[in-house]
């Protein structure tokens, strides 16, 4: 099989997904599927429906106010990188699409800048499923597996670190779990530029700020022996893609002045991700939830549950932040209370709807 580049630039990234006929589920029935264990979410889309007006608005804001900032992570993020004697000199990138996608976009061109020989690839990997392993075997052949670095945009709960060190924690791919991010609120990544939780713009849009791929898609009707994972191209939102312009916007944004926002620590995580644990718990047992993938935590985690899932509420540190203004507009589209609560780490938490309450 081979790969392709999506809307993006092909020296940016490879995608080694499968473009195929993808059904589209609606969302409400999607809901009910997945809690009864009927079906698993890997199996089923929801139709991606554009913005409005208002909500581009606010994406347009939040990219002019945090573009600096973010360029400034993936500036942090590539220097560490470089430091590290395994990718110093060369360094394969492997983005977890698609919320990975642009900020790996973003870090080649920062490393190809330093000298490094640097390809990037964005492969799925699936709560409950694990990564493609034959997307995996495909970069190893090329590229080999010493230094492989996997890329995400944020973490909110861990779920996925922990679905990352599942896949590849028995050694048989040869690729280490080193996880790479810009935030890390969760605490459970091996590198990131910051542990605090911030709107990412690029986080709130989904398929046309990510070189117009769906979600990746895993069913025995989709995925042959030795296929990878499936996705859904979104050539009807063409004319919307965003994806080139958001990362030639973030490289030409004005570096932040003055001091930084607070970085990250290896030292400080486990700390991170105790207070994590505690703030899910809190929740599961204040609403009486039994299901941990119903709570959402991280400002990227909460709007993708609102625009696909069906939220019950949805918790934010403080109202009047800008950080959390299209959060509030969303929920309003659809009548979800929104509650100030504290929040640790993290700006917002949406919490799932039970289904059929």
């Amino acid at each position: 099989m081979r790969g392709f580049s999506g809307s993006y630039a092909p020296e940016d990234v490879t995608f080694l997904l499968k473009p195929a006929e993808v059904a589209l589920t609606d969302v409400a029935q999607k809901e009910a599927l997945i809690q009864s264990g009927a079906r698993h979410y890997s199996e089923m889309l929801s139709e991606e429906r554009l913005p409005d007006a208002r909500y581009f608005e606010l994406y347009r804001a939040a990219l002019a106010r945090n573009g600096g900032r973010l360029r400034a992570d993936v500036e942090t993020l590539a220097d560490a990188i470089a430091a590290r004697p395994a990718t110093a000199r060369s360094c394969t990138l492997i983005s977890l699409a698609r919320a990975g996608t642009p900020i790996g976009v973003l870090l080649r061109r920062a490393l190809v800048r330093r000298g490094i020989d640097t390809a990037h690839y964005s492969i799925s990997i699936i709560r409950g499923r694990g990564i493609d392993r034959v997307a995996l075997a495909h970069i190893a052949a090329a590229r080999g597996t010493a230094d492989a670095v996997f890329v995400d945009g944020w973490t909110g709960k861990g779920a996925i670190t922990g679905e990352l060190h599942a896949s590849l924690g028995d050694g048989a791919t040869g690729f280490a779990p080193f996880l790479a991010v810009i935030a890390d609120p969760a605490g459970c990544a091996s590198l990131a530029a910051t542990a605090q939780d911030y709107l990412i713009p690029s986080g709130i849009l989904g398929g046309i700020v990510s070189g117009l791929v769906s979600r990746s898609v895993l069913s025995d009707a989709l995925v042959g022996a030795g296929e990878f994972h499936a996705c859904r191209i979104l050539a009807e939102h063409a004319d919307a893609d965003q994806s080139r312009a958001f990362v030639d916007a973030v490289e030409a944004a004005r570096l932040p002045d003055g001091a930084a926002h607070p970085g990250w620590s290896a030292a400080q995580a486990p700390a991170d991700n105790a207070a994590c644990t505690a703030l899910v718990e809190g929740v599961m047992a204040e609403f009486a939830v039994t299901n941990l993938n119903r709570i959402k935590p991280g400002i990227a985690e909460a709007t993708r549950a609102v625009l696909r899932r069906v939220p019950q509420a949805v918790f934010v540190a403080d109202r009047t932040d800008p950080e959390v203004a299209h959060l509030l507009h969303l929920a309003a589209q659809v009548d979800v209370s929104v509650l100030e609560r504290e929040l640790g780490n993290y700006r917002a938490v949406t919490l799932i709807a039970k289904a059929g309450d």
